[in-house]
């Protein structure tokens, strides 16, 4: 049986952010991509390669944020 895709992708593309990647690289990455769709230089299947790129990226900044207030709360105890 194949593996099943994520819905939220195109099928056969797996977007895939570094995970040595940092906050602050992630979030400018973020704010182009977003002024970029929001000037409507890309087309549809480029908006949606973003859109996706964004996703990812979010989840990234949003995984490193739980780690770094896990380890404000472990100081703080």
């Amino acid at each position: 049986m194949p593996a099943k895709k994520s819905d939220n992708q195109t099928p056969g593309l797996e977007i895939t952010i570094d995970p040595q990647l940092r906050y602050e690289q992630a979030v400018k990455e973020l704010e182009k991509l977003i002024s970029d769709m929001e000037s409507g230089k890309f087309s549809l299947e480029e908006t949606l390669l973003a859109y996706q790129r964004g996703a990812a990226l979010l989840k990234h900044c949003q995984g490193m944020l739980a780690q770094v207030e896990q380890q404000v709360r472990v100081f703080e105890a």
